[in-house]
């Protein structure tokens, strides 16, 4: 029997044209009258002018202005412990990097967090963990639910494609996650939340099932990002990240390891939901379309990633959660995929 919880959900979510500029009077009805801004490399240039007089129009006290390129765990827990005892809440502009460092910042003072991203690469600005580096290897860490989320769609799509390419990957793949929970349910292994199901399913179908002439489209873009912002509740009533991360993360996760330089976590993941929705037998028609019409294979095909490094990462996948029980937690699906790797027409016109 499944008991309720208390779900936190953020009290402010702002997407559309234009919201970068009324930060502060979003802030405001909140009474977030004092702040400390955390920013992306290079962003106080392009965004700054206008926060800063969104925030002095609002009268919001900024405590401290900074740019911010550094997700060690111990820089962080620095910074968190610098941030004034004044201030009401932490706001981060940008891109992953930002986001979770900002994130578990305020996590560490126990402050309100204000997502701000600038690109659509992952849903990581609605969850409520951030991958930091610990000890040089990146970990995922407890972190804090965005008490505000504000994404500006203009700005989503001024960032380079291959955000919004990464975006429509970490999206597609709640289809493929989904079906690992419920496979893993069936063999014993843990809990399905059908209200986390419910939620995560309907973000990714609202997303996948949007009309448009370009991705760049106002529809698409703010389907995208509120799609990844439902997935971040999803994982919040779940109380982990199984309605949104599976098999197709795991390979991810293994590249992330393989890699000196990896690709953008969406991009990957992208190509492993392809792979695992086959091995699943699972709506793979429908990811194998989304990711075609949208571009995200043709981009995928420029990156010369290789085959042999997914055919590693698959068998590696099971080690990254082995307390998790996905498809490629056994053997029979693990050589299906490495299976496809080798002899999927789409797969090798993508990895050398």
């Amino acid at each position: 029997m499944q008991t309720g919880k208390a779900i936190s959900i953020p009290s402010v979510l702002k997407v559309g044209k234009g919201t970068l500029n009324k930060i502060g009077e979003y802030l405001k009805s909140e009474e977030l009258t004092s702040v400390v801004i955390f920013m992306g490399n290079g962003l106080i240039d392009m965004f700054g002018d206008a926060i800063m007089k969104s925030l002095t129009d609002a009268g919001i006290t900024v405590l401290e202005y900074s740019e911010l390129d550094t997700v060690e765990i111990d820089d962080i827990i620095t910074l968190a412990f610098d941030i004034p005892n004044k201030a009401k809440a932490v706001v981060s502009v940008g891109g992953g990097k930002v986001i979770d460092a900002g994130k578990y910042a305020a996590f560490l003072r126990n402050l309100p967090f204000i997502s701000v991203p600038t690109s659509s690469s992952s849903d990581g600005f609605s969850s409520a963990s951030a991958s930091l580096l610990v000890h040089g290897k990146r970990t995922s860490v407890p972190a804090k639910l965005a008490h505000g989320i504000i994404v500006d769609t203009q700005v989503i799509r001024t960032a380079p494609e291959k955000f919004i390419y990464s975006g429509i990957g970490d999206m597609v793949s709640k289809i493929t996650a989904l079906y690992d929970w419920i496979f893993e349910e069936a063999h014993g292994a843990g809990v399905v939340n059908d209200f986390a199901v419910m939620v995560a399913k309907k973000a990714v179908n609202s997303f996948v099932r949007t009309p448009y002439e370009s991705i760049k489209d106002e529809l698409f873009l703010k389907e995208l990002v509120d799609s990844l912002a439902m997935s971040g509740i999803a994982n919040e009533i779940a109380g982990s990240s199984a309605p949104t991360s599976g098999s197709e993360h795991l390979i991810s996760h293994a590249l992330d390891k393989i890699l000196e330089h990896p690709q953008l976590h969406g991009i990957q993941v992208g190509i492993a939901t392809y792979i695992m929705s086959v091995v699943q037998n699972h709506r793979y028609v429908r990811v194998c379309t989304v990711l075609k019409r949208t571009g995200f294979f043709d981009y995928a095909a420029t990156l010369g990633m290789r085959k042999q490094d997914f055919l590693d990462a698959i068998d590696m996948a099971p080690s990254m959660k082995p307390f998790r029980h996905t498809y490629l937690h056994e053997k029979e699906y693990r050589d299906a995929a490495k299976k496809l790797v080798l002899e999927d027409d789409i797969l090798n016109k993508i990895l050398v």
